[in-house]
């Protein structure tokens, strides 16, 4: 059984009774969290771009853990020369096997950089995962809008649980997600990436019952609150 932990926006954690993995890890400033980033322990930190609302608290929690800090090659360099101590670059494309799973990058259709007083800092090409954790698939999309390619890769991994993105405005909204939907043929969708604020206010229990309705399940995972799988 895989425990799934939505701590609102797009921060997912996995946790399989052994290894903890932290998608996207906005804690800090995250006003619809509950979470304290000095309590997570994870073994590993996946990052899908450098926004601050998904860089978030990672490069802290690394730092404090030595948690393995997993993110596209200039994301990942930047967390090191930030103080990271444990990274593992990755690009688009590549997969790796690690303790806890196998990790697979995809594209993403977004904007990648950590804006600072100092000015704007490149971070590279956002990203989605394909992770292999506790006998599940799971697709994380990341910040993305449709793509066409979510057809292959919907073809080339079998996924259990898709991460879509539904706030509109910064990413795809219902409707593009319910073709991503269709196109990735996952056997679950969770929503994610919505209510944080007013600009990406959405009901995914609408968009829920409309992917009910095309015979596609969904699982709305309230903020702060778990389900396993």
């Amino acid at each position: 059984m895989v425990k799934i932990t939505y701590h609102g926006h797009a921060c997912i954690e996995l946790n399989d009774g052994e290894y903890d993995i932290i998608f996207d890890p906005f804690i800090t400033g995250n006003p619809v969290t509950r979470a304290n980033p000095e309590d997570m322990k994870p073994t590993a930190i996946l990052i899908s771009h450098g926004h601050g609302d998904h860089l978030g608290d990672a490069i802290d929690i690394s730092k404090r853990t030595g948690a393995l800090i997993i993110a596209p090659f200039e994301l990942a360099d930047f967390c090191q020369k930030n103080g990271a101590v444990n990274v593992h670059p990755m690009h688009i494309g590549g997969s790796y096997s690690f303790n806890f799973g196998k990790v697979k990058l995809t594209q993403a259709l977004h904007g990648s950089a950590f804006v600072t007083p100092d000015g704007t800092h490149y971070t590279g090409n956002p990203c989605g995962f394909i992770v292999n954790f506790g006998g599940k698939c799971f697709y994380f999309a990341g910040d993305t809008g449709l793509f066409g390619d979510m057809k292959t890769i919907g073809e080339n991994n079998d996924i259990d649980i898709a991460f879509l993105p539904i706030g509109d405005n910064f990413t795809m909204g219902p409707e593009d997600a319910i073709k991503a939907s269709k196109l990735l043929q996952a056997k679950t969708v969770i929503p994610i990436h919505y209510n944080t604020w007013p600009i990406i206010e959405q009901n995914p229990y609408d968009f829920q019952n409309r992917l009910k309705e095309i015979g596609i399940e969904s699982i709305v995972i309230p903020f702060n609150n778990s389900i396993e799988v």
